[in-house]
């Protein structure tokens, strides 16, 4: 946080009156918010160009990176929040996990959780394993002024699914076999990453984070009664731990349909949405009290500006009922994305839904 900012329990004062956190509390707005996920990089040139021949980890624990990085997109689309810039493996990493990010494929874990003797190597992680997102938020928030600070982590569920695989899948079948074939086993290991992914968000809160969004990115992959009895009380405990900070905490997970009820219930705020449902049916799905986030299939920005908007519109009719809406895409943004297209999207929703 910056020398002029207070923690008052509801995030740093400088922020607090931004459309992105009223949206959030589900209150009046002048304009719909946007923000991307994975903005920070990818899509962007000057991201590549910091970036060349500096590898994905090591780039998440340099502070003047980070913090150019995160601004970056905020230069160029002036999106409504920024989003730290991070991976969810970091904290895996800080606590001396043997797992690299390799280009093409994804996080590998050089040895995986398999045994009940493996979780010896998940100790807690302390605020001192990561003082470069103490250090990058500071910057960061002195930076961004009014801008708030989405701070980020992976839910327990994704993090045990890299952990357990030993990389990406598709069929997640060594996860599920554990979950399905030593219950007490895995309830154990996602409580342990539970513990490790809210030390994680709190040192971003601590630092000056405006917002926190945990990614349960392969959630979808789960029937809601796996979900609830598996991997929900994780992800609440995590949210539990945050809590107390009065943050709007935003859980998302990709293919959810089936699930955006128990997100919510989980202890999110705000559920993010993927592109497979309209906001107006999440919005049923989830029931009252919550905001939504999303959820502009992230494809249509490889169309023609007048196609793109009327897509965009489409989101926006959805919304028009919601008692709080965040736009963003259904997933993120895509490599090969024309950074135009970002901008424009950003000027429409803006020029759209002005109060």
């Amino acid at each position: 946080m910056t020398a002029n900012d207070t923690f008052t329990g509801q995030g740093p004062a400088a922020t607090y009156d931004s459309a992105f956190l009223k949206a959030c509390r589900r209150e009046p707005v002048p304009h719909t918010p946007v923000w991307f996920m994975r903005q920070a990089g990818r899509s962007l040139p000057e991201y590549r160009k910091v970036r060349e021949g500096v590898p994905m980890l090591e780039s998440c624990t340099r502070p003047e990176l980070v913090t150019e990085i995160t601004l970056q997109p905020v230069r160029r689309h002036d999106v409504d929040a920024a989003i730290y810039y991070s991976d969810i493996v970091v904290p895996l990493k800080a606590i001396g996990i043997d797992l690299d990010i390799k280009p093409g494929v994804g996080p590998v874990v050089e040895q995986p959780i398999r045994t009940r003797a493996d979780l010896a190597r998940l100790r807690d992680l302390r605020p001192e394993d990561v003082p470069y997102v103490t250090e990058a938020i500071g910057m960061l928030t002195r930076e961004l002024g009014a801008t708030p600070l989405i701070g980020f982590a992976g839910a327990p569920f994704t993090l045990a699914s890299y952990l357990v695989e030993g990389g990406p899948s598709r069929t997640y079948e060594n996860a599920k076999a554990m979950m399905y074939g030593d219950p007490e086993l895995w309830a154990d290991l996602l409580d342990r990453l539970a513990d490790i992914t809210a030390t994680f968000l709190k040192v971003q809160i601590e630092a000056g984070a405006s917002a926190v969004q945990l990614f349960d990115s392969w959630a979808g992959a789960l029937s809601p009664a796996d979900y609830r009895r598996s991997v929900m009380p994780a992800s609440a405990k995590v949210f539990d731990a945050v809590a107390g900070y009065g943050i709007p905490r935003i859980h998302f997970g990709v293919g959810t349909g089936e699930l955006l009820k128990l997100l919510g219930e989980a202890g999110a705020d705000v559920v993010g949405v993927d592109w497979r449902v309209p906001l107006d049916e999440a919005a049923r799905r989830v029931g009252p009290g919550k905001a939504l986030q999303g959820n502009l299939d992230p494809t249509v920005l490889f169309t023609d500006k007048d196609i793109l908007q009327a897509k965009a519109q489409e989101v926006l009719d959805a919304a028009a009922g919601l008692e709080g809406h965040v736009f963003n895409l259904g997933h993120g943004v895509m490599p090969n994305t024309d950074p135009d297209a970002l901008t424009r999207l950003v000027e429409y929703v803006h020029t759209a839904t002005a109060r």
